[in-house]
């Protein structure tokens, strides 16, 4: 390097540092980030955005019958990993709701489906999907989401029920309730008209057994 490119050089790097490290931004002054080495105006660093914390839980309405737990998986699970899945139930029944919830490993894919599926025709039922922000998901939504429940068999509880040992007195209760019925039938058919003689209901009521007392001699 000669003497006069050093000279001029010496010259450029005066003129850099003696210049306020300022630019002007849409008619105001802005303070640069950096300067340059080769020279030339400040520049400023653009401006990082922030990553918003997204949730991946999606909701998903208007599910038709049979389309469950394990059908759920099986077709969403083209669009990603699926971390966790909860259908609405009835506590008594175990039937759907026809609302659940659906978690995916990455948000991104959760946006996709939502935008994917909403309103698709399945079963003749136009899905609702949509995203849920993070700050409105609930902490205990996913709570005992693993849990299948049993519905419980109604007619053998009911054969049960009906062929329980009863007392006397529940005995009797059911014989006076039963001709009760029977008498309002014959008002009934007696009211219409009809002639028609209904068979005599004879109820087995056992007498209760009388209490035996002891003589004290």
């Amino acid at each position: 390097m000669g003497a006069k490119a050093k000279k001029s050089l010496k010259k450029k790097m005066s003129k850099i540092s003696s210049s306020p490290s300022t630019q002007l931004v849409n008619g105001k002054q802005a303070s640069a980030d950096f300067l340059p080495l080769e020279g030339g105006p400040a520049r400023k660093l653009s401006e990082l955005k922030e990553l918003k914390n997204k949730s991946g839980v999606l909701y998903i309405g208007r599910i038709p019958h049979g389309f469950y737990e394990d059908e759920m998986k099986a077709y969403f699970s083209q669009f990603g990993t699926i971390k966790r899945l909860r259908i609405a139930r009835n506590k008594k029944t175990g039937k759907s709701k026809h609302f659940g919830f659906m978690e995916f490993d990455d948000s991104e894919v959760a946006e996709v489906v939502a935008e994917c599926m909403h309103n698709y025709l399945l079963f003749e039922h136009l899905l609702q999907v949509h995203v849920i922000p993070q700050e409105h998901v609930h902490p205990k939504l996913w709570k005992g989401f693993n849990y299948r429940y049993n519905p419980l068999n109604r007619l053998q509880t009911e054969r049960k029920l009906h062929n329980k040992e009863r007392t006397l007195d529940e005995h009797r209760r059911l014989v006076v309730r039963i001709m009760k019925q029977d008498q309002k039938r014959r008002k009934k058919i007696e009211a219409a008209g009809l002639d028609y003689e209904c068979p005599e209901f004879v109820g087995d009521v056992k007498s209760v057994p009388k209490k035996i007392k002891f003589s004290q001699d």
